[in-house]
């Protein structure tokens, strides 16, 4: 029952509990400007480093603010960037660490999904993935005590990730967070209009994504699929681009960010 220690921390965001606490007071605090008027059951966040998509995940993470004492478990998804799986993955790890701290893996969720098509066990899909690991700092700034099921998709099929979805689904206590950037290393101009493209996509509930859309897209398509098939709403939060912060405009990278609210079935 091992612990899966970070791995970018000092990369992607902040190596230390205090200059964290500081840099994520501050994206809060910024993003803190759209109260949701329903708890969102599920958000769509960027995973850049924090200095290029931090402002704009941050504007979903503030949505969580009335319903932080309610929510217990977090359904975390994101793309493998190392490791390839032809599914999802679970991690063996028991904990995950970051400079705030140990956050448990829940285990009743793992167990129920665990022998679902396509999903594995692996700690080495988890071990450099920063997909993932951006999320918790931003998860353990906004959220009273919870724990995490976190899943790396490769290959999964939209109907695969839908099954693992549905059945961690869940009430108000569980909150579910896709990680995804957009599209990669266009020009502004270029990327700006793919991503445009993109969002309209998601809006629509499309389930047949690509990579070159959003690195994320496996996961996201198996979302879609099932919140097309829950009714839920989706709503916009924003659409920003690495050369909005710190990147060029040559290569530019899209990020997007979306809340889900949950409508009785």
């Amino acid at each position: 029952m091992h612990t899966r220690p970070a791995a970018v921390a000092g990369l992607f965001y902040p190596g230390t509990a205090a200059a964290l606490h500081e840099t994520l007071n501050v994206l809060l605090a910024d993003g803190d400007r759209e109260p949701a008027a329903v708890c969102p059951k599920v958000l769509v966040v960027p995973h850049a480093g924090y200095v290029y998509s931090g402002q704009l995940a941050a504007r979903a993470y503030a949505q969580l603010a009335p319903q932080r004492h309610l929510i217990r478990r977090v359904v975390l998804l994101g793309p493998g960037h190392r490791v390839w799986v032809p599914g999802l993955t679970l991690p063996a790890a028991a904990r995950f660490e970051t400079p705030l701290g140990v956050v448990k893996v829940d285990r009743e969720a793992f167990d129920r999904v665990r022998s679902l098509s396509g999903v594995s066990v692996s700690d080495a899909a988890h071990a450099e993935e920063h997909s993932l690991e951006v999320q918790m700092p931003f998860l353990q700034a906004v959220l009273d005590d919870f724990e995490l099921l976190p899943l790396v998709v490769g290959g999964a099929t939209p109907r695969q990730v839908a099954e693992v979805l549905q059945a961690v689904w869940g009430g108000p206590e569980t909150l579910i967070v896709v990680s995804t950037d957009l599209s990669h290393f266009h020009g502004l101009e270029d990327a700006q209009r793919i991503d445009a493209e993109t969002a309209m996509a998601i809006e629509r509930f499309a389930t047949d994504l690509v990579g070159e859309q959003a690195c994320g897209a496996a996961p996201l398509n198996g979302l879609l699929l099932l919140a097309r098939q829950r009714g839920c709403r989706i709503r916009r939060l924003g659409l920003a681009t690495s050369a909005d912060t710190a990147g060029s405009t040559e290569r530019v990278v899209g990020y997007g960010a979306w809340v889900l609210e949950d409508m009785p079935v």
